[in-house]
């Protein structure tokens, strides 16, 4: 068992580059740029203006990447996606989300910021709760993989849970079973449900964090 730290939401930032680095030097190593609002990066999902990247955000998307951290697009509005993928030059990941060909909504993603990411050799982590995979079921969740894999391959679809005990769920960890059991439903074979549990986030450790 492992674990590192990440922020959910770049406003902790406040405006300054250079704590990039103090958090970096404090162990963080993956930062989602945005959460439930706008903030001097750019655009949330969920904002008011959910515009894209700022000159700010450019800049802590450039030491970031200098510093081998995992950029995470949960949250992020998508002109803030279409500029990101327009510079980063590492692996992206997508936390936790849904994708809009699944449940259209505006957290949700479109599918063409997916194939984006997943050119990158990123993940998209697909949630749990019901407006990600419009279902709090497991059968709803595998449905959710199903048309990502179906979309830009298995090796870019992942859990992405968002077990954070603020987002109702039918079963926690202890029932993750009941997706193993939903993937095999969806005809997935079983290499390819380890990639989906757990494999393909390792593969993107391995190549996005900083070795020492």
């Amino acid at each position: 068992m492992g674990g590192f730290l990440g922020i959910e939401g770049a406003h902790c930032l406040e405006g300054k580059l250079e704590n990039v680095d103090v958090l970096f030097e404090a162990g963080f190593r993956m930062i989602g740029l945005t959460h439930f609002f706008d903030n001097e990066l750019g655009g949330s999902a969920h904002g008011e203006r959910k515009g894209g990247l700022s000159e700010f955000g450019k800049q802590v998307v450039q030491r970031m990447e200098q510093l081998n951290m995992i950029l995470d697009l949960a949250h992020a509005s998508p002109d803030l996606m279409d500029d990101v993928l327009d510079i980063a030059a590492r692996p992206i990941a997508v936390s936790h989300t849904g994708l809009r060909g699944t449940c259209d909504n505006p957290r949700n993603l479109h599918d063409e910021p997916v194939r984006r990411i997943a050119q990158t050799g990123g993940v998209i982590g697909i949630g749990y709760w019901s407006t990600a995979v419009c279902g709090t079921d497991a059968e709803s969740i595998a449905k959710a993989i199903r048309y990502t894999a179906d979309l830009v391959g298995v090796d870019h679809v992942a859990l992405g849970s968002d077990f954070d005990g603020g987002v109702p769920a039918v079963f926690d960890t202890t029932g993750i079973v009941q997706i193993t059991e939903a993937l095999l439903s969806e005809r997935f074979s079983e290499e390819d449900i380890g990639k989906i549990m757990g494999e393909n986030v390792l593969r993107v450790l391995k190549e996005a964090l900083p070795r020492e």
